[in-house]
Formats: structure tokens, C-alpha cells, sequence
């Protein structure tokens, strides 16, 4: 059993003080049957990664963290199929297994896709979690199809997730409105396919001013405060998928008008359909539409160095409440 640099959390503790992620090495063994065994070379962070880090339990040690990576596969279980040593890769792994923030990983190769050929390590890594959650939202919550018509309200449109659903939904027959409040915010909207701005401060006025006879669809990373003002925007019949975890959430004014709402949890195949290869299927789409100039990395900003210094500046940023798209970290 091999040892090899990871950054770990020791336990659960506020970015801010310094003994929040550490330096460190960790045991990786040999791949399962199904395992792939990567040479990390990228890593991205998204708020899953700080709920993790000031949340989990201590009585199970120190926490390695990090979902999405792009890397290089090193050695491949017995029964894996597709894969070989030298490939290059990318995914979002798994809620209950080690993460991504270490110099090597075992993953299941069911969820691993093939890296874009025309991206490099690191703005292939902003992809995986993101574009599963959007394709997920849009296309098992939503039922949305190329063919599909209406309008479908992004709220936190310049988000990691809310990038991908734009640029995934602008490949429809769907009206796009994203929500977001400052001048860059709504220019990286615009760019990422939203054909209308709002802003969430004045959801409901600002929407009818673009969506006068309102939305279908609405994406909801933030839920908290705004189920009365999702009741009023959409027409009978219209759905919420949401992806955040209000505690407590009341969604009893969306009856009167026969209105649905869902979650969605990206880590909810590798956890409750083990085997599925779904989400290896939608990464390679993901690649392919990548290589084929139809989709695009969200990176916005590229750190260097897998350290406790990098990641932690990375947590800082995405706490910060104000970064637009993806923040990735090369291992250098």
C-alpha cells in the first residue's frame, strides 16, 4: 500500500482557522474490481466541499476532500471494462469514499468519463459535478428534450451548477432567464446562453419584466425564502428542481396552482445505484459536446499547487458568496 500527498481536513473546523486543512499523506491501496487507480493532475472545489469540511463526523478520522478530477489512469481493476493505463479522465467520484484532494485516487469506473480532448487538466476539472447536476436537473427532474418550449428560470445564473444548466438548456427550444445581480454576473450569464437577466433582490418584479406571462421551469440553488415568489412565477403545473438543503422548507404555496418540486443530489447514483453508468454516459456526451465547440469550461480561477494553501484559498473564495463559475487548482 502506497503513500502519497493529500490535503486533509483533521477535523471539522471554519476555514478560517488555520488547522481547517492540513498537509498530509494517506494510504491509497489497490483498485477494487471495478476501481480505477488516477494520477490526480487537477482538481475543482464547489460548496459541497466546505458543507463536508465544517460537517462531518471526527469520530471517523481525518477527512480527505474534493469530488471533481481530471487525471491520468495509473492501474485498472480486474473487472473494468473501457479503461487501460495512460487514459485520461475526469468525474465528480462519490460522497463516501476518499476524495479528490490527494496526488492519487481510487474511483469507480462506472462514474469516470473520458477527459475532453481539447481541454486541458485543470478546465477539465470545473466540468464533472457541475455539467452531472445540470444534465440531471434538466433532463431527469425537468424532462426537458431539444424540442422543449417555455421559459426556465437559473436563479444564482453565474453559479458553477446554474453555468452548465444555461449552456446545456440553450441547446432547446427553452427561453433562458438567469438571475443575477451585479454587471459581471449578468455579462457571464449572457455568455453562458441566458437570454434575459434578473435580479434575484426583486425576483418576482424582475422576472415579469422579461417572463411577463411567467416561467415553466425554475432551477433553484438557493430555495430558502423564495417558494412564495417561485408560487407566483410559474404557470399552473410548473416545476422547481432544486439542489440546495433548506432546513425545514415549507413548499405548501405551490398547491393552489398543481405545482411540482424536486431534488436533486448528484451523488445519488453511486450511492443508491451502485453499478449504473449513467453518469460515465453523460460525461463522455459532456466530452464530446466540449470537442465539439457546443459546451465550455467554466473556469474563472486557476490556483496552483494541491496544498492546504491552495484549497484553502479555494474554500475562502466559493464561502465568499460572490464567485462566478468554477475555481480549479492545478497539481503542479
Amino acid at each position: 500500500m502506497a503513500t502519497v500527498p493529500a490535503v486533509v481536513a483533521p477535523r471539522p473546523l471554519p476555514i478560517d482557522d488555520p488547522g481547517a486543512l492540513v498537509d498530509s499523506e494517506i494510504e491509497v491501496g489497490a483498485p477494487g474490481p471495478h476501481d480505477l487507480l488516477v494520477d490526480v493532475r487537477a482538481v475543482s472545489v464547489n460548496p459541497v466541499d466546505g458543507k463536508v469540511r465544517s460537517s462531518f463526523d471526527p469520530s471517523d478520522g481525518p477527512k480527505v476532500l474534493g469530488f471533481d478530477a481530471a487525471g491520468v489512469v495509473v492501474e485498472v481493476g480486474d473487472a473494468v471494462s473501457g479503461y487501460a493505463p495512460g487514459d485520461e479522465v475526469y468525474y465528480a467520484g462519490a460522497i463516501d469514499r476518499p476524495g479528490s484532494n490527494a496526488h492519487r485516487q481510487l474511483v469507480d469506473s462506472r462514474i469516470v468519463g473520458r477527459k475532453p480532448s481539447t481541454l486541458d487538466f485543470a478546465a477539465a476539472a470545473a466540468l464533472p459535478l457541475t455539467s452531472i447536476t445540470a444534465w440531471e436537473c434538466l433532463h431527469d427532474h425537468l424532462r426537458i428534450t431539444p424540442g422543449s418550449t417555455g421559459t426556465l428560470l437559473v436563479v444564482s445564473a453565474a453559479g458553477g451548477v446554474g453555468s452548465m444548466v444555461l449552456q446545456l438548456a440553450r441547446r432547446t427550444g427553452l427561453t433562458l432567464v438567469g438571475t443575477a445581480s451585479r454587471q459581471e454576473s449578468q455579462d457571464w450569464a449572457r455568455e453562458m446562453g441566458a437570454h434575459e437577466t434578473a435580479d434575484h433582490h426583486d425576483l418576482v418584479g424582475s422576472v415579469r419584466k422579461v417572463a411577463p406571462d411567467g416561467v415553466q421551469y425554475v432551477f433553484s440553488p438557493v430555495s430558502e425564502g423564495n417558494v412564495e415568489a417561485y408560487a407566483e412565477l410559474m404557470t399552473p403545473r410548473g416545476v422547481v428542481v432544486a439542489i440546495d438543503e433548506p432546513e425545514g422548507l415549507d413548499t405548501l404555496p405551490l398547491k393552489t396552482k398543481s405545482q411540482a418540486w424536486h431534488w436533486e443530489l448528484m451523488f445519488t447514483r453511486p450511492l443508491s445505484e451502485p453499478g449504473s453508468t449513467v453518469q460515465r454516459e453523460i460525461l463522455d456526451e459532456v466530452a464530446r459536446l466540449v470537442d465539439a465547440g457546443e459546451l465550455r469550461t467554466t473556469e474563472t480561477v486557476r490556483l496552483q499547487g494541491l496544498t492546504a494553501e491552495s484549497v484553502r484559498e479555494a474554500h475562502r473564495l466559493i464561502e465568499s458568496g460572490g464567485t462566478i463559475g468554477k475555481i480549479v487548482i492545478e497539481r503542479t
